[in-house]
C-alpha cells in the first residue's frame, strides 16, 4: 500500500489555490494573447484606445475586441476559437512545455488512454515521412478482423477525406465510439497503391500496458515491458510476475524504454513491487512536501533485476527507475533518461477541454531531482545502427553472470 505524509498544508487547500490561480490566469491569457496578436497590426491605422474604449474591468481587451469586430478584413473569430487561442498563448508564456491546454476530443482520447480501455476499432496511427497516416491494427481487434493490415494508408473516414497535417488525436477520436450493435466506421485505405474499403464495428478495446515472456536466449530469464502507466498497469504487472515465477524465472529484465509516463499513483505502486518497503518519492509543491511510502513490500523483491532505459524513458517511468536505482535493487542499462521531474494535475474545464498544470516537482528516494537532467544508467550503451538490441543483450549477459540455475532431480517412488 502506498501512503503519503503531508508536511505543511493539506491537498485540498493547495488545489483550491491552483484552481483560483488558473481561473485568474485564463482571464489574463485572453488579455495577453489578444493584445500581442492583434493590437500590433492595427495600432497605426485606428484611433487610440482611449477614443474607442467601452470601459469595464478590462478596457484594453474591450478595445481590441471592438477594433477586430469593426475593422478586421476577414471578420472576428468565434468565441471558442478566441478562448482556446488565448489560453494557449497564456500557458505558453509560462515557459513550461508540461503545462498546456487540450481540446475536448483530445481530452477524451487522453482519458481513454490512461484508463487503458475504450470503445473503438483497435488501431495505432503513425505519420509517415510524407505526412500520410499509416495504420497498425491490434492483434484480434475489430480492425484486424475486418481486414485492415499493418501499413495500410488511411484515406477517408465515413466518406470524409483525412487531410495531411491533421492531428493524430483528431483522427483517433473519429475511430472511437459507443459500443452498440451496428455502430462503427467506414474506412477507405490504400494498400500498395490499391484502394480498399472496410466497415469496422466498434468494440471494447483493452490496451495492455504490460507484456512479458520467458526469453528465448535463456529460459531462466523473464522479460517484462511496461509501455506506460494506466489504471490497469499494477494488476497487469502482478499477473506478469506471477506467471514468470510459475515458469521458474530466476531473474527479470524490466524494459522501460520509450515509456513516457502516465499516472503517478500507479507508477508508485509498480515501484513498490520491486522493493521491500520505504520511501518511494518526495513531492514538493509550492507550500508543502509529501512523502510517498511503500508499507507492504512488493511481489518481486528477491530476484536479480535489470532495468532498460533510454531518452524516451520519462516522468512516471523515471520515478520507477529512480526508486530501483536508489535502493540498489537493480542496475540501469541504456541511455540517459529524458529528465522530467515535475508532476501535472489534469483539470477538466466546463466544455470538457482540459488543462495540464505543473503543481509539483518530485525527488527520488535519496532526494535527487532529475528535472532537465535525467537518470544516468549504470551501463551506458550506444544503440546499434543495424537494429540489434544491444541493451537487451547486455542485460542478459549481466543477469546470466549473477544466477545459478537450480537443478531438481526427480526420484521414483
Amino acid at each position: 500500500m502506498i501512503e503519503y505524509s503531508d508536511r505543511t498544508s493539506n491537498r485540498e487547500t493547495e488545489m483550491s489555490s491552483i484552481l483560483r490561480s488558473l481561473a485568474a490566469g485564463v482571464v489574463g491569457g485572453v488579455f495577453i494573447a489578444v493584445v500581442f496578436s492583434a493590437g500590433f497590426f492595427v495600432r497605426d491605422l485606428l484611433p487610440s484606445p482611449s477614443q474607442v474604449s467601452a470601459g469595464g474591468p478590462f478596457p484594453l481587451l474591450q478595445d481590441v475586441i471592438s477594433i477586430v469586430e469593426t475593422t478586421y478584413l476577414r471578420g472576428s473569430p468565434d468565441e471558442t476559437t478566441t478562448q482556446y487561442s488565448a489560453i494557449r498563448g497564456y500557458l505558453s508564456g509560462l515557459g513550461d512545455p508540461a503545462t498546456y491546454f487540450v481540446e475536448p476530443p483530445a481530452t477524451q482520447v487522453e482519458s481513454d488512454a490512461l484508463a487503458g480501455v475504450y470503445g473503438g476499432i483497435g488501431v495505432r496511427i503513425h505519420t509517415t515521412t510524407t505526412g500520410e497516416f499509416r495504420l497498425t491494427p491490434f492483434a484480434d481487434s475489430p480492425a484486424e478482423e475486418a481486414g485492415i493490415h499493418d501499413g495500410d494508408l488511411l484515406i477517408k473516414i465515413d466518406g470524409t477525406a483525412v487531410e495531411k497535417g491533421t492531428p493524430i488525436s483528431a483522427i483517433d477520436v473519429r475511430l472511437r465510439g459507443e459500443v452498440t450493435e451496428g455502430n462503427g466506421v467506414d474506412l477507405e485505405v490504400t494498400r500498395r497503391g490499391n484502394p480498399m474499403s472496410f466497415f469496422v464495428p466498434f468494440d471494447v478495446i483493452i490496451v495492455p500496458s504490460v507484456t512479458y515472456r520467458i526469453l528465448d536466449e535463456d529460459e531462466h530469464l523473464g522479460y517484462i515491458q511496461i509501455t506506460d502507466f494506466t489504471n490497469r498497469t499494477p494488476a497487469e504487472l502482478r499477473d506478469a510476475i506471477s506467471s514468470l515465477r510459475k515458469q521458474n524465472a530466476l531473474a527479470v529484465i524490466v524494459d522501460l524504454r520509450n515509456n513516457g509516463g502516465g499516472l503517478l499513483q500507479e507508477a508508485l505502486t509498480v515501484a513498490g513491487e520491486f522493493i521491500d518497503d520505504g520511501l518511494l518519492l518526495t513531492e514538493r509543491q509550492r507550500a508543502n512536501e509529501k512523502e510517498y511510502q511503500d508499507t507492504e513490500g512488493g511481489a518481486l523483491t528477491d530476484l536479480p533485476l535489470v532495468v532498460l532505459v533510454n531518452d524516451g524513458t520519462a516522468s512516471a517511468a523515471e520515478v520507477v527507475a529512480g526508486a530501483i536505482r536508489d535502493y540498489q535493487r537493480g542496475m540501469l542499462i541504456g541511455q540517459q533518461t529524458y529528465g522530467k521531474g515535475t508532476i501535472q494535475q489534469i483539470i477538466q474545464l466546463a466544455d470538457k477541454s482540459s488543462v495540464h498544470v505543473t503543481f509539483a516537482e518530485w525527488l527520488t528516494p535519496l532526494g535527487n531531482t532529475i528535472e532537465g537532467v535525467g537518470l544516468t544508467p549504470d551501463i551506458v550503451m550506444i544503440p546499434s545502427s543495424d537494429g540489434a538490441d544491444v541493451e537487451l543483450a547486455e542485460a542478459i549477459r549481466q543477469l546470466q553472470s549473477s544466477i545459478t540455475p537450480s537443478v531438481t532431480t526427480a526420484q521414483d517412488g
